[in-house]
């Protein structure tokens, strides 16, 4: 029984909608679990502190039309299995995106866009699998890749293949309209990294999704406007958050917080889908 629910809800997910124009589904993904023994490293203003948290680690799965796209590509395979541990933060991996592709019908080559909210190690960590994607990046952010020393928690060997020019890149400064329909859209959101971003999904049934990157973490550190301490920019990190409040509460999106391990639940567990 088990298996004949999981045909069908991948049948369902895979079959295409009757709406010639509104050919979109989102999957999410595990990548990952951080351990965060030392949570007031989320709040410059001593919010959290004395307070441990388990925060989740997603990335996301688009297909527009048949056009595949990897919203983030989260902790590096060599974490898998590591145990989760008593340093301020510790990260490990379960399963690996590959792996969880193959249950769609999906393979690493398959992945035509990768999209990443930012250069941070958990969002670029599996980069490397997807050897035909042109990689879509904040422009600040792709630039920090080649800087010495390198940035807070910034690890550029996932993405060597794009910054020797082996794979395309493009980068943003701005919003950017991934497909030129309005169905996808990148939203600039810096201050936690000068280059971050955020994703906009205009879903025809679910309707749309707000994927926030590390614009914000956790829903309390976002409802109490919380700033990393080791945020980039503080001011810009603020701005950034009350943007995205601000859309999700005008567009009336599911505002889906990544790292958040309640907050993911607005969304499907994978297999599932959202349409």
């Amino acid at each position: 029984m088990p298996l004949l629910i999981l045909a069908v809800t991948l049948l369902a997910c895979l079959l295409p909608l009757r709406d010639a124009a509104a050919k979109l589904t989102l999957w999410r993904l595990d990548c990952g679990a951080i351990q965060v023994n030392d949570l007031d490293l989320f709040s410059d203003t001593f919010h959290f502190a004395g307070r441990q948290k388990r925060l989740a680690n997603s990335c996301y799965l688009l297909r527009h039309d048949d056009v595949w796209m990897l919203w983030d590509a989260g902790l590096p395979e060599s974490l898998l299995g590591a145990p989760l541990g008593g340093q301020p933060m510790s990260a490990s991996l379960e399963k690996t995106i590959a792996e969880q592709l193959r249950a769609v019908g999906v393979a690493p080559e398959d992945i035509a866009i990768l999209g990443a909210s930012h250069n941070h190690f958990d969002h670029v960590g599996q980069a490397s699998r997807f050897t035909k994607a042109r990689l879509l990046m904040g422009q600040a952010d792709f630039a920090a890749l080649s800087t010495d020393p390198l940035p807070f928690a910034v690890d550029p060997r996932p993405l060597d293949a794009w910054m020797r020019g082996e794979r395309p890149v493009e980068t943003a400064t701005g919003d950017r309209d991934v497909f030129g329909d309005g169905s996808v859209v990148m939203l600039a959101v810096p201050g936690h990294t000068p280059g971050s971003y955020a994703l906009l999904v205009r879903l025809p049934r679910t309707g749309p999704v707000l994927l926030s990157g590390d614009a914000a973490i956790f829903d309390e550190q976002l409802a109490g406007g919380d700033v990393p301490s080791f945020n980039a920019d503080r001011a810009r990190s603020v701005a950034s958050m009350q943007r995205l409040q601000a859309i999700a509460e005008r567009l009336g999106a599911r505002f889906v917080l990544q790292h958040d391990p309640d907050g993911i639940g607005l969304l499907p567990a994978f297999p599932a889908c959202a349409k």
